[in-house]
């Protein structure tokens, strides 16, 4: 059974930077889809980046410009590098891979 484990969250000051880690266990198969999505308090839980096994990127708008996603298919791992963070990015943080979904990791960007 396919497990996803999110990591890399924190608390950083705007205009910081982050790196969020995610990795899948369990897949007796290739891993075809690995995306990052978050939920801040009151709002639904929105699409921040995605990426396919073939490399194909998509993200937010909010995001373009500042966010990075990458992966690694043979560890399994999916990556997203942050950087000048907005308070408005403030959010618990989810991988999702292949339909299976993390517990989320915190991320808090202070003014």
């Amino acid at each position: 059974q396919l497990q996803v484990v999110e990591s890399g969250g924190g608390l950083v000051q705007a205009g910081g930077s982050l790196r969020l880690s995610c990795a899948a266990s369990g897949s007796s198969f290739g891993i075809y889809y690995m995306g990052w999505y978050r939920q801040a308090p009151g709002n639904q839980r929105e699409l921040v980046a995605h990426i396919t096994s073939g490399g194909t990127t998509d993200y937010a708008d909010s995001v373009k410009g500042r966010f990075t996603i990458s992966r690694d298919n043979a560890k399994s791992t999916v990556y997203l590098q942050m950087n000048s963070l907005k308070v408005e990015d403030t959010a618990l943080y989810y991988c999702q891979v292949d339909g299976c979904w993390g517990q989320g990791t915190q991320v808090t960007v202070s003014s």
